[in-house]
């Protein structure tokens, strides 16, 4: 959430800001709304001191044996009434601005690019060679069948269109990836979580996917509960409503969680194979910082999620991402492509963002500086550490061999129990 402060102190800064993401500009809206917020406010007080004055003058007659007459207990009936109408007139114009804040995006950062769309997204480096094949690569949706690891038509059966099942080799072959990504995260300094998977609504509002996203998550109307699109959001909010303390800055999580969404891909793209699923298993990275460390907690962030493609030895590529196409919470953004060989595609398996403080000031998180100091809004990044679906897919095309088998990437073999998937199982 943007700060009140800031928009009526610089509200050309701001509109400019909400522009180069291609946000409807609301800020003269809001700022009217303020206005006429304060003038309520200010009438309020000033009628309360005079209400205040009033009966100090009434108890002090009272004292004296006096009454008071019946013009002064009516007008101050009417001053409490108009009050009443006053305060109920804030509460409505604070839902009214709480209502726009909600909407508007976090503020670029000074270093992001600037652009309108991906199409301005900037490849920034690469790393690794895709393989150069004797045999024409299958995709994994073909991998899949043939090797009887990928099931979609009992996915389908299942839960209806984009679900998939995973059995065999196929099932250990995640597991194995997630635990992997667990334990070497860990040994990275970030403090493994186990968390739900379902939330209240504050908690998805604290994170930004409410209000604005509500069409792209799967709600339990009946309690109001709502399943989570990756781990960010519980992770966002487990300090909720705290002050942390300086030197315990910066704090860095990782967790599993499955992941629902419900967003819809245009028709035909991406909609074969699990490139794009309602539900599937991610690692997510996630830090709380000081604000002025987040910048260089960003780059070590996005080292982080690089280390999983070199380990996995996945040729991959960084995506800079202007601000145009930046998520609705971020302020600077990096995406990470894999490499998939029998798609010959590059895909998505990790975001990495500098949210700055928009996610602290929704979920109320704060740090004190120093001892007696006034707490200040923490700083938030995440970053998948990574999505496994794009994952799976870039291991088993990459690495698949003449004879239909798969080799399974040396680090995941304490793990799996396997080196290579069979060709014939």
């Amino acid at each position: 959430m943007l700060s009140l402060e800031l928009i009526r102190k610089d509200p050309g800064f701001v509109k400019a800001a909400m522009l180069s993401k291609g946000e409807d500009d609301c800020i003269d809206t809001i700022l009217e709304l303020d206005s006429r917020r304060r003038e309520a406010v200010t009438e309020g007080d000033e009628l309360r001191a005079k209400r205040n004055e009033v009966s100090r003058h009434i108890g002090q007659a009272r004292s004296s044996g006096e009454s008071p007459s019946e013009e002064i207990l009516e007008e101050m009936r009417k001053v409490g009434d108009k009050i009443n109408d006053l305060e109920e007139t804030v509460r409505q114009l604070d839902a009214e601005i709480n209502g726009f804040l909600m909407g508007l995006p976090n503020i670029p950062r000074g270093s992001a690019l600037q652009g309108n769309g991906e199409e301005d997204n900037r490849v920034t480096r690469s790393w690794g060679i895709p393989r150069d094949f004797e045999f024409t690569p299958l995709a994994h949706w073909d991998i899949g069948e043939n090797l009887r690891i990928i099931d979609f038509q009992r996915g389908v059966k299942l839960s209806g269109s984009r679900f998939y099942t995973l059995s065999g080799y196929g099932a250990r072959l995640e597991r194995a990836i997630i635990s992997w990504m667990l334990e070497l995260h860990g040994r990275a300094g970030y403090t493994e979580l186990a968390l739900p998977i379902i939330v209240r609504r504050e908690i998805m509002e604290g994170s930004g996917n409410l209000p604005k996203f509500a069409d792209n998550l799967y709600h339990d109307e009946e309690d109001d509960l709502w399943l989570v699109p990756t781990a960010e959001v519980p992770i966002t909010n487990l300090h909720r409503d705290e002050i942390l303390d300086y030197n315990s800055l910066p704090i860095y999580y990782v967790a599993h969680t499955p992941c629902f969404r419900r967003e819809q891909a245009a028709a035909g793209r991406d909609t074969r194979g699990i490139k794009r699923v309602h539900q599937f298993n991610k690692v997510e990275m996630y830090k709380f910082v000081a604000p002025e460390e987040s910048d260089s907690e960003l780059e070590m962030l996005l080292s982080d999620a690089e280390s999983v493609c070199k380990s996995l030895d996945l040729p991959y590529r960084i995506i800079e991402i202007c601000t145009g196409d930046m998520s609705f919470p971020s302020a600077k953004s990096y995406d990470i492509e894999v490499w998939a060989s029998g798609c010959a595609e590059w895909l998505e398996v990790s975001s990495c963002s500098n949210c700055t403080d928009f996610q602290a000031r929704r979920s109320n998180i704060r740090y004190r500086p120093e001892e007696q100091t006034r707490p200040d809004f923490v700083h938030t990044l995440n970053g998948s550490g990574l999505a496994l679906p794009r994952v799976m897919i870039a291991i088993l095309e990459n690495n698949q061999q003449q004879d239909g088998s798969i080799t399974v990437p040396e680090v995941l073999r304490p793990y799996t129990g396997f080196d290579t998937i069979p060709g014939h199982i």
